[in-house]
């Protein structure tokens, strides 16, 4: 969609699903804790955390930036997250918003839930994300890429935890 001033907004939505090895409450308490979170979800060799914050309960908020270190395509420029949890079922769903920004400029607005089911291996997770993406913002494709390489740095998280 464009409206008559260029702005756009281009809605999408993708599915991931992911088979951890691990238990199910293991898993839960990756998203939960905010310690474990924070290693996975927000660090990185290609930028400096600035803030985290997260209050993980029904009406809580999670809150990170980072910002992209010399060498990088955004160099110097950061990435801001802000959060709000509405649904939590322990070892069972997680449904939370966020709304992203690239520097000043609000990029895209997200509906995320993430489920937990039981398997014959440990823990399927299914994470449905819903979103919105502003004026010529990183869009879904790039989106997808980041959701798949949070996944797998999960996966190395909970792989190199100890029970």
């Amino acid at each position: 969609m464009t409206t008559s001033e260029g702005l756009s907004t281009i809605h999408d939505a993708f599915v991931i699903e992911r088979t951890y090895l691990t238990p199910i409450e293991r898993v839960f308490r990756a998203f939960a804790d905010a310690n474990m979170k924070r290693r996975w979800f927000v660090e990185g060799d290609g930028h400096d955390v600035e803030l985290f914050e997260m209050d993980f309960r029904v009406g809580g908020f999670e809150r990170f930036q980072y910002r992209f270190k010399n060498g990088t395509p955004f160099e110097g420029v950061a990435v801001a997250n802000e959060g709000t949890y509405h649904d939590i079922v322990p070892d069972r769903r997680i449904v939370f918003t966020s709304t992203m920004r690239l520097g000043d400029k609000r990029i895209s607005s997200a509906l995320v839930t993430v489920a937990f089911l039981p398997s014959d291996a440990g823990t399927d997770v299914v994470c449905t994300h819903q979103a919105a993406y502003f004026d010529g913002a990183d869009g879904p494709q790039i989106r997808l890429l980041g959701w798949r390489s949070l996944f797998e740095k999960l996966a190395h998280a909970l792989a190199n935890e100890s029970e």
